[in-house]
């Protein structure tokens, strides 16, 4: 994936709404000249109507006040309603687009990243991106208006036409630089605050855990430490905020005092007329708002400009695994790992035949992890091989394995809504098995039910299967979260099912039920369960102990307890 930069993102956003944003701009800019020029049109009646005392100028030149005051607000509506559009879109695609790389098959967006704080800037980060959408057509509009009001000023004097001319670039380049601090302050905000969010997103999920383990203090100290960080940061921002706005308002100030000195002495020395005093003095009042609107929209794009590095950065995070190829033909199930080095492991050779069933027991957890992260395609190794059918799987679509060779995590997590849709949430036609003969989709649902021991949650919840659970299946307790978890994974019915400790959280007599019920539902389906559970390892034709980072010995569940200490300590103790 090619580096991006946060001016990239910030460009292609609003290439994407180039249309609304241009006319949200020439919108702006009408409601902008029309604003300029309610002063002149006020000083044109003061000297052709009331000066004159004429009835007829004074109609007409009210009618024409109205005219601008109706194009002005007509404006103003329909401008705003593009450049809201303009804006929505942008940080809803961004949204999107930075959740497609979440969810990439290939990940790596996800790489020293906390999930809160992923949500953070595919939210807050997206939407101030998508805010210059907005600001842009407003800074555009400001100018304009800035302009007009420059050549009303010239028309009326020289000198104060020249005064506008030339100070309102030195005030937009006093803008830039003061929104540099502004920048860095809001990155650094942004940042602390995801940080805050993401941890405290995982402590929320965890929080049965924490209570487990009586870790509530660490874990809320932790948190405020972090929380702390994001405050100050907050703070930090703010007041560079304040510092960036009070100060180019101050010196909006004396800008204006200027103008409007400069006018009254001219008036005074009778070099304009009233109503150029009067449209003079009003015009001055009236660039108050370009310029503060200046202000505003280089505080947002400063801002904007910050947070669209931070969705660069998740864009453009090398991918965890590579490959684009498509598995040939049927897979028949033969899993062959090689020489696989990887954290932790050391040069692991493993031989699954096609059809069996194979426990794996690790002396180790992390290295039980990192074979799952091998197998799932989550990580490529350091060195050796995982083969499928014969085939390297590097060099295949991560999507295209996942579908032959499913790895079901321990962790799996549910989500919000009915039983039936967590168990079976993808449409048939996206699995690589047909379903067995003699059983349609409910057969199949059934018999997963029944094999992992998930029959009796359905019966236990108020609805069955199309009963509601909560978000990530918090209102069901943690076995019930396991046996769901793990009927998902066999009602997905691969040529391939990797299991990672299915049955912790269960009790002695469902885990052996469970174990006859995946044995039996897997009869003639490559099976790999790892795990330290003795129910299910008594199960498997063969039984690898990984100590060390390498297979020590196999054989079956039985000759491993009384032949082997370390075995005997992984699974008996």
């Amino acid at each position: 994936m090619s580096q991006l930069t946060g001016g990239r993102v910030l460009r292609r956003a609003l290439r994407e709404q180039a249309g609304r944003i241009t006319g949200s701009a020439v919108l702006s800019t009408g409601h902008q000249a029309g604003e300029a020029l309610v002063p002149v049109v006020i000083g044109v009646v003061v000297d052709r109507a009331v000066g004159t005392g004429s009835p007829e100028s004074l109609l007409l030149w009210i009618g024409v006040l109205a005219a601008v005051f109706v194009t002005l607000s007509f404006s103003f509506r329909f401008g705003a309603r593009l450049g809201e559009r303009a804006a929505e879109q942008a940080g809803h695609r961004l949204r999107v687009r930075v959740t497609e790389r979440v969810l990439d098959p290939r990940g790596g967006a996800d790489t020293g990243r906390l999930p809160g704080a992923l949500a953070s800037i595919a939210t807050g980060d997206a939407g101030r991106v998508g805010m210059v959408a907005l600001v842009l057509p407003l800074g555009v509009a400001a100018i304009a208006g800035l302009a007009v009001g420059a050549i009303a000023l010239l028309r009326v004097s020289l000198p104060l036409g020249l005064l506008v001319l030339l100070g309102t670039p030195l005030m937009m380049l006093l803008a830039h630089l003061l929104g540099r601090p502004l920048q860095r302050r809001s990155e650094e905000e942004q940042e602390r605050a995801a940080h805050a969010a993401g941890l405290a997103a995982d402590l929320v999920g965890g929080l049965r855990v924490l209570k487990g383990i009586g870790a509530e203090r660490a874990a809320a100290d932790r948190y405020r430490l972090s929380s702390r960080a994001a405050l100050t940061a907050t703070l930090h921002a703010a007041g560079a905020k304040a510092r960036h706005d009070g100060t180019l308002l101050a010196v909006n100030g004396l800008f204006l005092a200027l103008v409007a000195l400069l006018g009254g002495r001219l008036a005074a020395d009778g070099d304009i007329s009233i109503g150029a005093l009067v449209a003079a003095v009003g015009m001055a009042q009236y660039l108050t708002g370009p310029l503060s609107l200046m202000v505003w929209v280089n505080g947002e794009l400063a801002q904007g400009r910050g947070s669209a590095g931070r969705i660069a950065e998740v864009l453009s995070s090398p991918p965890a695994v590579g490959g684009d190829a498509e598995l040939p033909g049927p897979v028949k199930g033969q899993v062959t790992v090689h020489g696989l080095t990887h954290a932790g492991l050391d040069g692991l050779d493993l031989d699954v035949p096609a059809g069996a069933f194979v426990g794996i027991v690790t002396t180790d957890p992390a290295h039980a992890d990192a074979l799952v992260a091998c197998l799932s395609r989550e990580r490529e190794p350091a060195r050796g091989t995982v083969t499928l059918d014969g085939l390297d799987l590097s060099g295949v679509d991560p999507d295209a394995v996942r579908a032959a060779l499913l790895v079901a995590a321990h962790d799996a997590d549910l989500f919000e809504g009915t039983l039936r849709a967590d168990i079976d949430p993808a449409p048939t036609e996206h699995r690589v098995p047909a379903p067995r003969d003699g059983a349609g989709d409910g057969g199949r649902l059934a018999r997963a039910l029944a094999a992992s021991a998930a029959d009796e949650v359905a019966a236990a919840l108020p609805g069955g299967l199309d009963g509601l659970v909560g978000e990530q299946g918090r209102t069901l307790s943690g076995g019930q979260r396991q046996r769901v978890a793990l009927a998902r994974a066999l009602a997905a019915d691969p040529p391939v099912l990797v299991l990672h400790e299915p049955t912790t959280a269960v009790d002695a007599v469902t885990e052996s039920r469970i174990a006859q019920g995946v044995r039996r539902l897997r009869e003639g389906r490559t099976t790999v369960v790892i795990t330290t559970s003795p129910a299910l390892l008594s199960t498997a034709d063969t039984v690898h102990l990984v100590d060390g980072g390498a297979v020590t010995a196999s054989g079956t569940h039985d000759q491993l307890v009384h032949e082997h200490a370390a075995y005997r300590a992984a699974v008996l103790a």
